[in-house]
């Protein structure tokens, strides 16, 4: 069984997928970009400013699904530039401060509306 998850506390989906699915038990957000939810715009800014945005709108998705930051046990990084990694760090780990999920984080050669970084999120329901 699996359901759909959606809040509009957060970007709504720019093409055909869910902002989360719900399912064994697990929250899985799908990767989340530096939109403000009450402009439907790219937030103005360096590698921090947006992954401060990614974070409040993976956030509020979890939020919506009844689970929290404090759950998640898996991310996934997506930057434009491996250099903004130390940038990036510093505002992620000010999210998850006490036992922080396991974690890839990857360079890429380009992300949807040419953001600087993405984040996805597998958390406990």
């Amino acid at each position: 069984m699996r359901e759909v998850i959606a809040t509009s506390e957060a970007p709504a989906a720019i093409g055909p997928y869910s902002q989360a699915i719900r399912a064994a038990g697990l929250i899985f957000t799908s990767g989340q970009i530096a939109i403000d939810p009450a402009t439907s715009q790219v937030v103005a800014g360096d590698v921090r400013v947006q992954t401060e945005r990614v974070l409040q709108n993976v956030a509020a998705i979890l939020a919506a699904s009844g689970s929290s930051l404090g759950k998640v046990v898996r991310c996934t990084v997506f930057l434009k530039n491996m250099g903004d990694f130390a940038a990036m760090n510093e505002v992620y780990g000010k999210y998850f401060k006490e036992a922080p999920p396991a974690r890839s984080t990857v360079e890429v050669a380009r992300l949807p509306k040419d953001v600087l970084v993405e984040i996805d999120a597998i958390a406990v329901a």
